[in-house]
């Protein structure tokens, strides 16, 4: 019996007619296509872009160099050198993110004890030499400073789920 059902929908093609159904339910639907440089998609505050450090509110850097976030980094994209400061805590001397081997996954940004690196909302960069894929301390403070009104604010939109 299953063999003549199988036969009976191959020969009315029925199949093929859900398939043109889907097709014309989406073709009479409204569009909903974004005109992508004039317009923006809604992004959400738990999304993850590019790196940035943060500071506290003096301007010293937030990194504790307890390299939590290099050990948890599935990708092993995240390079930490410290040394000790002359009052005795440690403060990186090299922190670099290779966004070539980064998965932006959020472990690091959810391993850091000070809320030091985080994640921005970010999304449109490129890189157009050799090596500019490699995010030094600088970088990453530097684009921290830029957007730490937004930074601070999805922080403290994440409190809840952390």
């Amino acid at each position: 019996m299953k063999v003549f059902i199988d036969y009976i929908r191959s020969l009315f093609l029925l199949e093929l007619l859900k398939g043109l159904q889907l097709t014309g339910r989406y073709l009479c639907a409204k569009k909903f296509t974004i005109q992508y440089p004039e317009e923006r998609a809604p992004m959400s505050p738990r999304f993850r872009g590019l790196h940035a450090q943060r500071r506290y509110e003096n301007g010293e850097e937030r990194c504790i160099a307890c390299k939590l976030c290099e050990a948890t980094c599935p990708a092993l994209a995240i390079t930490i050198e410290a040394a000790p400061r002359e009052d005795g805590s440690r403060r990186t001397t090299r922190y670099e993110i290779d966004l070539f081997k980064c998965i932006f996954c959020g472990y690091c940004e959810e391993s850091c004890p000070v809320d030091a690196i985080v994640e921005s909302r970010t999304y449109e960069y490129c890189f157009e030499n050799r090596g500019e894929n490699i995010m030094t301390k600088e970088q990453l403070l530097a684009h921290g400073d830029k957007h730490e009104v937004q930074l601070a604010k999805d922080l403290e939109a994440q409190a809840p789920y952390r």
